[in-house]
Parts: structure tokens; C-alpha cells; sequence
């Protein structure tokens, strides 16, 4: 880009189709067709990559029935199937950048979306043009290891040095005990139980790992795990296969062994290998059907001459072979690339090391990547808490604008309260490193008034307790802070205008005189805890000095089986149908159309009227891992709304009750 300039840049379009299970999704609602019967059309369409509603219809018995016996449902299907693989929406190419020798506009047309310029063309097209595409692939997982490696560096003097090998038992470990979390690309419960099964001891079952936990692949875990527990016993199609699969116990996993399996036994070159490696991958099913005589029974110039052995001619079977070619086909299509894999797998390792050995700053560092994310910060707390790491509140002497490490313990930042915006963070820090510490209220609101700390950040900073180190009640504090602002901001504007009282000329004594006589404090009794923890919550978005579920966590384990991360889990598996290609689907233990029990503090009822003016309402319940939002139709809301309706009203009272009891659902 700074050789080119940025007209020889320039991002990729992507056009989002409608593929199956989306399309019929979309052609319901449309209809003003039930959710639930859509959901159900839906799920009737098989787990499959580039499955489409003809061949669904040919699968699925069930599916077949309704759209046979079922006017409305017939005619949900033929629209879909008149709009399937048709583009639902244009997007930006999540990393895809194409560079060329002359300004863009010269080789292909562009087009604006909110100010980002990218080509009209998809990148197939491009890359059929000649044009050449790159991947830049952003991660906040490499923001989140330098500045672990920075925290380490200020706070114990020393330079992280990974270990060259990658082969630390300890780390190891991590992935052994299920300890995941914050683990790049291994923290899904998926990943974490086929790790902790795996017994990972070395960087070649992380790569694996990597690339087996994807559609398709996935059905070679059993094989690996058996053979990874019992090595020397692994089964291969062909002898020949051995040398090629033995380091991934027989299993076909990384693209890079298609290759070498046509190089080494059909005597492909290294390009006509890669021709069909993506022949397979893209499943252009007339090059594979070429490819697969050609494979096994070679192929032969004009004057006879050979340019491809093939297997028959190698000394490998014509059955084996196309068992073979077989196996590779199927597999090919969701293969991932080893040398992608294995730099994911270096990630991961150092993200365990830098866990394993420096666990505070590792913690602080992934908080502070997560910034306003509020469903990933309490999951994190949580980890904090299991490593015993402790998280410090916000304190004004002593917090940055981010987490930071203070003797092992990590100390939230200024600038993750709520109404605290950067720039009075930044002045509050500048002005305690430049003339010390806030000795006071008082000195703080003086120090402060005339650089830009409002009223508004003020009472988010009380709220948030950056200020219960000194000797005022939050209450009291509340209760005085607005009146001792304006009166500090009428004394700076005297100062300014050079206004000079009789207390100014005397010394340290009478200007403490002088402060208790013109600032009054509103003395009020401290509030109670669970009053304290709500504004915590409504400041921080997340309980940092306890929890209001805490007291009954135990019976809510009891009482319950499942919980908000769970369930948000499930949500992310069913929108990930629509790309399986790039997504990971979890292995879960809950199966569609299972009751569940979850309880929590109800934080909002929203109510909504749908088109067929039946009453709906959307109501967010929070529990000890994060919140989630369910949805309650009209028969529940009318039997429940009441109750509902009670509890939103009630919640502060609730929250402030002697037992600390929570409203639950």
C-alpha cells in the first residue's frame, strides 16, 4: 500500500446467496408464516455443504410428506427454490485485498459502501482475470500476546522468550485439563472436550486439532484419538498411504496429503496436483471425473509417451485406487490447508505459554481486547476467579484508562465505566501523574473542574467506587458532588479572572480553613451492598465486588441445565448453518425441541405488537456467565404478564431485600 498508494489497492465484494436453509427462512417470513413452522421447514434440510432444497426434498422423507400434503408448505419451498443460490446482500470480503501494478479503476469496476471502496468483482472472477488476491487476516489474539508481553516487560522487568520447541509439558497441559479458555481458536466446549480426550502433547496435535474440528473432518476424530492412544495400530487403505498419513494416525487431514498422495502415487507434478486438490475442493465434479482415470490408469502424450504414470502403473490396484481417489474426494471438500493450520497452532501455543507463565498479565490483556463486549468481560472474570487471580475495582489513584496488574491482582480501568468517555480519562491520568495523587474529593474536583470532567462523568466514577478509598460515602458523595463541582468552578473562574481573597494569603493551614468553610459535604449512611453491586453493574456492565446469584449458586446448579453461554452457543451453531465452509458447529449435548430450565435476574421486559397485532414480549434474563434474550408469545405473556410486569418494577426492591433474594425465572 505505501509502494502503490492506495489506488492500487483495494478490498473485495462478497455477495451473500441464499442458500438453502436461509432462503426458506427468509420466503416465511415474508409470508408472515409462523416462526416456529419455518424454524421447522428449516431443520428438515440436512447438514450438508452446497445442499439445496431439491436434494432435500430427496433425502428427507419427512420434508417430502409436507410439501406433498401441505398447500402453504409447497408453496414456501417453490418460491425458495425460484430464489435459492439467487445473491442476498453484498458484503466486503472480510480480509480480501487485491493489488495491482495500475490504479484499480484501470483492470475492474468499483463501487462505495460507507466510504470503503471495493471491487464490483467477487474474488473467483478476479483471480480468473489474473489480478492478484491476497488474505490479510486481522487478529486481536496478536494485539492480546504483545501486550501481555508489554504488561510483563513494565511489571517484572523481563522479556517473554517463548520456548523454540513449543514442546513445554505444562502448557500442554492447559489443553489437557480442559483449561481453554482465552486459548486461541480452542475455547468453544467442542474444542475443549476434544482436547481433553485428545491428550494433546506436542504441535502437531494442535494443528490437527485445528483442522479436524471442522464439518466433514470431524468424523476422523474417533480414528485420531484411537490412534493417537494406540500408536503403531493405525489402518490405511493401501500400504503406499503409510508414509504419507502416519503422522496423523491414518486420518486425512491436511490438504498438503491430497497433494503428496496423487504426487506419490499417480506421479502427479506439484501444479497439475494443486489443479486438482482445488478441483476437489470447489467439487467441479467433470475435472474429478477426468481426473480420477487419469489418477489410476495415467495419462499418455500423442506419441504414446507417458506424462502421468498412475496408480495401476506404480504397482497400486485399480480397487484400492479408486477407494483412494474415493476417500480423497470426500474428504477434500472440507480440508483444511496444514501450513494455515500450523500457523494457528503457533498462535494457540503462545497464547497457553503466556497463560501458563504469566496468567495476570495474560487475563489483563485479553479483558482489555474485549473492551465493551459484554458477554465475553464475565466470562473472563469468571476465568480470573478459577486461576484465584483477584479483580480489583476501579480506584482513581490507582487505575489506568485499561486493566492493568497490580501485584497480582488486575485493577479494572477508568475508561471501561460507563459515561467516562477518553479524553476526561486521559486528563484525570495526566494530571495524577503530573502533580500526584487526588488526596481528596475536594483536591480531585479543584484538579479536574476546568479539564473537561463534567457532572456526568463525575457521578459515573462514584457510581463505579473509583472513589470509596476516601473517607465519604458513595451516598454522601452522590448527594454533595454536584454542588461542590459548581462551587469548585466558581472559584477557578475567580482564579482566572485574578481574584484574590483574604484566605489566599495565608498559608497551608488557612486554605484547609478556607476549604472546610466553602465546601459542605451532604452527610448520608452507605448504601447497602446490593445496592452498591447494581450500580457497579449499571457502570461497569458487570458485577465486580460480588454477584446478586452468588449467595444461591449452588441451588441454582440444582435447579437448572443450562446456562446463558450455553444457550447462546446453541444460537451460534444455528447461524452458522448458512456458511459451514468457515464456521465450526459444536458438538452439544442438547438436542432440538428439549425443555430446558435457566434462571437469573430479569434486567428487561420489552413488549411488542407482531403484524397480526398478537402481543409478544422479549425479555433478557442475566445469570453468573453473561445474559441472554428469550422470546415469549402471546399464550405465555397473557398467563405470565402480570408477574412479568411485577418483577420490572420491583427489581431494585428485590435487589435491596435483606436476603439479597433475586428475581428468578
Amino acid at each position: 500500500s505505501r509502494k502503490y498508494g492506495h489506488d492500487h489497492v483495494s478490498q473485495i465484494i462478497t455477495f451473500g446467496t441464499m442458500a438453502a436453509k436461509m432462503v426458506i427462512r427468509d420466503v416465511a417470513r415474508v409470508l408472515d408464516v409462523p416462526y416456529s413452522e419455518a424454524d421447522s421447514l428449516a431443520k428438515m434440510i440436512p447438514n450438508e455443504l452446497h445442499i439445496t432444497i431439491k436434494k432435500a426434498l430427496e433425502q428427507n422423507k419427512e420434508l417430502k410428506e409436507r410439501y406433498e400434503s401441505d398447500e402453504l408448505v409447497k408453496k414456501v419451498l417453490d418460491i425458495a427454490m425460484g430464489l435459492e443460490g439467487m445473491p442476498r446482500q453484498a458484503s466486503t470480503h472480510a480480509c480480501g485485498i487485491v493489488i495491482t501494478k495500475e490504479p484499480v479503476d484501470t483492470y475492474v469496476p468499483l463501487y462505495v459502501r460507507d466510504g470503503q471502496i471495493s471491487t464490483q468483482y467477487i474474488m473467483t472472477t478476479l483471480e480468473e482475470l489474473g489480478l492478484l488476491k491476497m488474505d490479510f487476516l486481522g487478529l486481536r489474539t496478536l494485539t492480546v500476546i504483545q501486550d501481555t508481553i508489554d504488561l510483563v516487560k513494565e511489571n517484572r522487568g523481563i522479556d517473554v522468550e517463548f520456548d523454540k520447541e513449543m514442546a513445554d509439558p505444562k502448557v500442554y497441559k492447559l489443553w489437557q485439563d480442559g483449561n481453554t479458555s482465552g486459548v486461541f481458536q480452542f475455547e468453544s466446549q467442542g474444542m475443549t472436550n476434544f482436547m481433553k480426550e485428545l491428550k494433546p502433547d506436542c504441535l502437531e496435535d494442535l494443528i490437527a486439532g485445528v483442522s479436524l474440528y471442522r464439518p466433514g473432518p470431524m468424523d476422523q476424530i474417533p480414528r485420531y484419538i484411537k490412534g493417537k492412544q494406540n500408536p503403531g495400530h493405525n489402518e490405511y487403505t493401501h500400504p503406499s498411504l503409510e508414509p504419507i498419513l502416519n503422522v496423523t494416525y491414518g486420518c486425512m487431514v491436511y490438504q498438503e496429503q491430497v497433494m503428496q498422495i496423487v504426487r506419490e502415487l499417480a506421479g502427479y507434478s506439484l501444479g497439475r496436483a494443486d489443479l486438482v486438490r482445488r478441483a476437489m475442493g470447489k467439487k467441479k465434479l467433470d475435472v474429478m471425473a477426468k481426473e480420477r482415470e487419469i489418477f489410476i490408469n495415467g495419462q499418455l502424450d500423442e506419441n504414446g509417451d507417458v506424462i502421468v504414470p498412475g496408480c495401476v502403473r506404480n504397482g497400486i490396484d485399480e480397487k484400492s485406487a479408486n477407494k483412494i481417489f474415493d476417500e480423497m474426494s470426500e474428504f477434500a471438500k472440507y480440508a483444511f490447508n496444514k501450513s494455515h493450520a500450523a500457523c494457528y497452532a503457533v498462535v494457540a501455543y503462545r497464547t497457553a505459554y503466556l497463560k501458563t507463565y504469566y496468567p495476570e498479565e495474560f487475563m489483563a490483556a485479553t479483558l482489555n481486547s474485549f473492551l465493551g463486549n459484554l458477554d465475553k468481560i464475565p466470562e473472563y472474570i469468571d476465568e480470573c476467579k478459577r486461576l484465584k487471580i483477584n479483580i480489583l475495582k476501579p480506584d482513581i489513584n490507582k487505575s489506568m484508562s485499561k486493566f492493568t496488574v497490580e501485584d497480582g491482582k488486575i485493577r479494572f480501568g477508568l475508561g471501561s465505566i460507563k459515561n467516562v468517555g477518553k479524553a476526561p480519562v486521559d486528563a484525570i491520568i495526566e494530571e495524577r501523574e503530573s502533580n500526584g495523587i487526588f488526596k481528596g474529593f475536594i483536591d480531585f474536583c479543584e484538579r479536574v473542574i476546568d479539564k473537561g470532567v463534567n457532572k456526568k462523568c463525575v457521578e459515573s466514577l462514584i457510581k463505579a467506587g473509583t472513589f470509596d478509598e476516601f473517607p465519604e460515602t458513595r451516598a454522601t458523595l452522590l448527594a454533595s458532588f454536584e454542588a461542590i463541582m459548581d462551587l469548585a468552578q466558581s472559584y477557578n473562574k475567580k482564579g482566572m479572572n485574578g481574584q484574590v481573597s483574604m484566605f489566599d494569603l495565608g498559608g497551608e493551614q488557612e486554605e484547609n480553613n478556607l476549604k472546610e468553610i466553602k465546601y459542605q459535604f451532604s452527610e448520608q449512611e452507605e448504601m447497602t451492598e446490593n445496592e452498591k453491586l447494581s450500580m457497579e453493574k449499571e457502570m461497569l456492565g458487570i458485577y465486580i465486588s460480588g454477584h446478586p446469584l452468588e449467595k444461591i449458586k449452588e441451588q441454582i446448579k440444582q435447579l437448572t441445565n443450562i446456562s446463558s453461554k450455553e444457550l447462546k452457543e446453541i444460537d451460534e451453531q444455528n447461524s452458522s448453518e448458512e456458511n459451514e465452509e468457515n464456521k465450526v458447529q459444536e458438538i452439544l449435548k442438547y438436542e432440538d425441541g428439549q425443555e430446558v430450565r435457566i434462571a437469573g435476574i430479569i434486567t428487561s421486559v420489552k413488549k411488542k405488537y407482531t403484524k397480526n397485532n398478537k402481543i409478544m414480549a422479549f425479555v433478557t434474563i442475566e445469570d453468573l456467565n453473561g445474559s441472554v434474550e428469550i422470546i415469549i408469545f402471546e399464550p405465555t405473556f397473557l398467563k405470565y404478564q402480570d408477574k412479568l410486569l411485577e418483577l420490572m418494577s420491583q427489581e431494585m426492591e428485590r435487589l435491596n431485600d435483606k436476603k439479597g433474594e433475586p428475581a428468578t425465572i
